[in-house]
Order: C-alpha cells, then structure tokens, then sequence
C-alpha cells in the first residue's frame, strides 16, 4: 500500500505563499552579503574596494587578521540568513525568542541600509561636501550597492514577519439578523 506524497513543510505561521516568499528572500540577500564576506576571507579582491579603501589597506597591512575578521562577519551574516528559515520551518529551538531577535535585526538592517544610503547618496550627489580624503568608490559601494541590500534584506525580514504574525483569535462573523 502507497501512502500519499507528503507536501513539504510550510513556514509555520507564514499564512501566505506572500509570507514564505518574503521570508526566503530574506535569507538569499543575506547569503549574498555573507558569501561575499567569506569570498574576502578567502583572498578575494573583487569589489573590495566598494566596501571602502580601509578595507583593502587592513589587507595589505594585516591579511590573517583581516582574515579572521570577514570569516567572522561571514559566519554572522549566514547565521543571520539561515536561522529565520529555519526557525520559520519549525526548525530551530526558541522560535518566539527567535522571532523578537528578527524584528530587532530586521529593523536594524532597515534603518542602517536607509540611513546609509542616503548619506552616501547625499555626499555623491554634492548635498553633504566631502573631505579632502573622500573614497569615492566606498561612497558608490555604500551608495548603490552594500548597503541597498542591507536595506532590502532587512526589508525583506521585517514584512515576512509582518505577514506571519499572529493575533487574538477574532469570533466569527455572526450570521442571525
């Protein structure tokens, strides 16, 4: 005797395909920022200079400590990214601990991406002069890309837990006249 297929786990509490949609993005964008961190770690040089000129100076100057510093923010970056998947697959212990961790860091990436993006933009843009030592290609990295997808990330997080979100249980509509 065949037993039916089994669907595979949904996000619990997402609701709506919308939610689980949001929810996955979240963690792309976040995996995007961690592999690149972890592509730095590696040795990688490509666009390493949008993340600002300090950032390839603290690798010609000290490449193991740099090293050990991205592999860091990678490790955290990806912890980030996976453990809201998992969490919202029932999959990750704590999960309404877990889920004010969300809020917290999803506002977080929101406001950061936000208020540094704007900055850059405004400093590129002539708004907010710039010093006499300006990186522009850290402003431009900042500017139109890192921190854009910080913003979308956080983004992404905040509405995943907005659409997943649980409230009082409402009486159903009464039907007598």
């Amino acid at each position: 005797m065949r037993s039916a297929p089994q669907e595979p786990p949904r996000p619990a509490g997402t609701g709506t395909r919308r939610g689980i949609i949001f929810l996955w993005a979240a963690g792309v964008l976040g995996l995007v920022h961690a592999s690149f961190s972890a592509y730095w770690a590696l040795g990688g040089q490509w666009l390493l200079g949008t993340v600002g000129g300090f950032a390839v100076q603290a690798r010609q100057e000290s490449p193991v400590q740099a090293a050990l510093v991205l592999t860091g923010a990678a490790l955290l970056k990806a912890a980030a990214a996976v453990i809201p998947l998992a969490s919202g697959y029932g999959r990750f212990p704590f999960p309404r601990l877990i889920r004010v961790l969300c809020w917290a860091g999803g506002t977080g990436l929101v406001l950061y991406g936000a208020v540094n993006t704007a900055a850059a933009c405004a400093v590129l843009a002539g708004w907010i002069p710039a010093g006499p030592d300006a990186d522009l290609e850290g402003l431009k990295g900042h500017a139109w890309l890192w921190d854009p997808l910080f913003f979308a990330w956080g983004a992404a997080l905040v509405v995943y837990l907005w659409l997943s979100r649980t409230g009082p249980a409402r009486p159903a509509p009464s039907t007598a006249g």
